[in-house]
């Protein structure tokens, strides 16, 4: 075996000096040790890391617009989900999912998007003491990138968000792609690309101040109290996540062949007509990619606008919320058409998200190839804020963990199903998933791979 291979193997570090400080380099991934189509490593086969986003809407979609006539694959687009029609193949659709209550009130334009994303619907007025199904993923992959997850919105709010870590903890929503932009690409990026990596000094003065202010936690502790124990214990889980990001940017990241610094984007003005809306997440859409593809973040999160869909037309005042309950049922039609077109332009905005992944290109794939992405509302039928047939779309197969191109149908079951399987097949050590009667041991194996 020659020298160069062996490095590899053992991967060893490049050691220096920076500003009097010891630093290492870790080996990057040479295209020697790639395969031919650049796609895994050649000794071990091992993918391209595997991606999540979540994907939330409000207001849910038209019953009997959205739900594929036949089960399984070679199904017919519905007229809502048309489109979504050049991702049919890379799409599954799960239909008959519901949230179950357990004599608990519903609360209208949460209650759904807790069970399907919370896996639990909490006691009338108390918190949903739990983490969202992007956190428990990004606790298993996306702990070796510089963010564990971006978070954004087109409605305007950093509370438009459905990632939360825990019930007193969401994590809050860009809604500047020009700041997330810096973020991402800013003084602070890293190109993977870059023949050269020169550790930020300041970065290493950041990490040591924390990594001091770590280990005083425990004589503090003994000072507190129970209830500030819990919450100095939740400051320091964020400090450690930081101090962890902090770690990142002093280390060398692994060539991305995809990688290539988006061009800068100009401010937008954040509001709820659904026209600036949609062109703020086309934004965002193609930032998130790119950081996917820098390897910046493998988790993501997409609140298309708050929970309740307050977005409208341009020029009018009846937001799509109030369209679902206050619009009559066109007796020719059996539906709302006012508040059905802002269903078509949402699932629009849902298929620009999908278009920008897939439109980066990695060997003979695309991004969106190793991307798994999972779409979901908080009601099946806004009128009436029901908790059954709850619309729920997954696009991407995640480097082939999942089959695509099926629609599932589960008639009553409940939506945690969904999340189980999803956390199965991205690894997450869980046999059953969700509280009382959304507790599920039982994933969709029709679609393993």
């Amino acid at each position: 075996m020659s020298a160069i291979m062996k490095t590899a193997n053992r991967r060893t570090v490049l050691r220096g000096v920076v500003g009097g400080a010891a630093v290492s380099v870790g080996l990057p991934y040479l295209n020697i040790f790639l395969n031919a189509n650049g796609t895994a490593l050649a000794n071990t086969g091992a993918p391209l890391p595997t991606c999540f986003g979540s994907w939330f809407w409000g207001c849910g979609l038209t019953p009997g617009m959205w739900e594929p006539r036949t089960v399984g694959a070679n199904y017919e687009i519905p007229p809502e989900l048309r489109p979504l029609s050049a991702f049919r193949s890379k799409m599954n659709v799960f239909s008959g999912m519901k949230v179950f209550l357990d004599g608990k009130p519903p609360t209208p334009h949460q209650t759904g998007h807790q069970g399907a994303l919370l896996g639990h619907v909490p006691k009338a007025g108390t918190r949903p003491d739990h983490p969202s199904l992007d956190v428990l993923v990004s606790n298993k992959i996306g702990t070796k990138t510089r963010f564990r997850s971006i978070e954004v919105t087109g409605g305007g709010s950093p509370g438009q968000s459905v990632s939360r870590r825990s019930g007193s903890a969401l994590n809050p929503s860009e809604v500047s792609p020009m700041a997330l932009y810096t973020r991402l690409f800013g003084p602070d990026f890293k190109d993977p690309n870059a023949a050269e990596f020169i550790p930020d000094p300041r970065v290493m003065v950041r990490k040591s101040v924390l990594s001091s202010v770590s280990e005083e936690r425990k004589a503090l502790i003994k000072e507190l109290g129970v209830a500030d124990r819990e919450r100095l214990d939740e400051y320091f889980t964020s400090l450690r996540q930081l101090e962890h990001q902090l770690t990142v940017e002093l280390e060398k990241p692994a060539p991305m062949e995809a990688c290539a610094r988006p061009e800068a984007v100009e401010e937008s003005h954040p509001g709820l007509e659904i026209d600036a809306v949609v062109k703020n997440l086309k934004l965002f859409s193609g930032l998130l990619a790119h950081a996917l593809a820098c390897n910046q973040t493998r988790v993501f999160n997409v609140s298309f606008a708050d929970a309740t869909s307050s977005v409208r037309r341009g020029g009018e005042t009846a937001t799509h919320h109030i369209l679902t309950h206050e619009e009559a049922l066109d007796e020719g039609m059996g539906y709302q058409p006012r508040a059905q077109w802002f269903n078509e332009i949402i699932m629009g905005s849902l298929a620009d998200q999908a278009a920008a992944l897939a439109n980066i290109r990695e060997g003979d794939g695309n991004l969106l190839d190793r991307t798994l992405l999972l779409a979901s509302s908080e009601t099946g039928f806004a009128k009436v804020h029901s908790l059954e047939n709850i619309p729920m779309i997954t696009i991407g197969s995640g480097g082939r963990l999942i089959k695509t191109g099926l629609h599932v149908q589960a008639k009553g079951d409940p939506v945690t199903r969904v999340g189980l399987t999803l956390q199965q097949v991205l690894n997450v050590p869980v046999s059953s998933w969700g509280t009382d009667s959304m507790e599920t041991s039982k994933a969709f194996s029709e679609i393993f791979a």
